[in-house]
């Protein structure tokens, strides 16, 4: 069997922690910023931890599970 490869688009798109929870961007930083308070764009500044779904499909992708 050839190896495993991983999915190019998860690698950029999710990071593994230490303890193996996925971390993932928060959506809504990309465009129309003008209108979004501060208080906002800081909060999607912050990571976020994959809801377990997501973070099924993430490790299968990235080739852990």
């Amino acid at each position: 069997m050839p190896k495993m490869k991983s999915h190019s688009g998860a690698k950029k798109t999710f990071k593994v922690t230490g303890s193996g929870k996925i971390m993932h961007e928060r959506a809504g930083k990309r465009h129309l910023l003008e209108r979004k308070s501060s208080r906002v764009t800081r909060r999607l500044d912050q990571e976020s931890a994959a809801k377990a779904p997501v973070a099924f499909a993430a490790k299968r992708m990235l080739g852990l599970k």
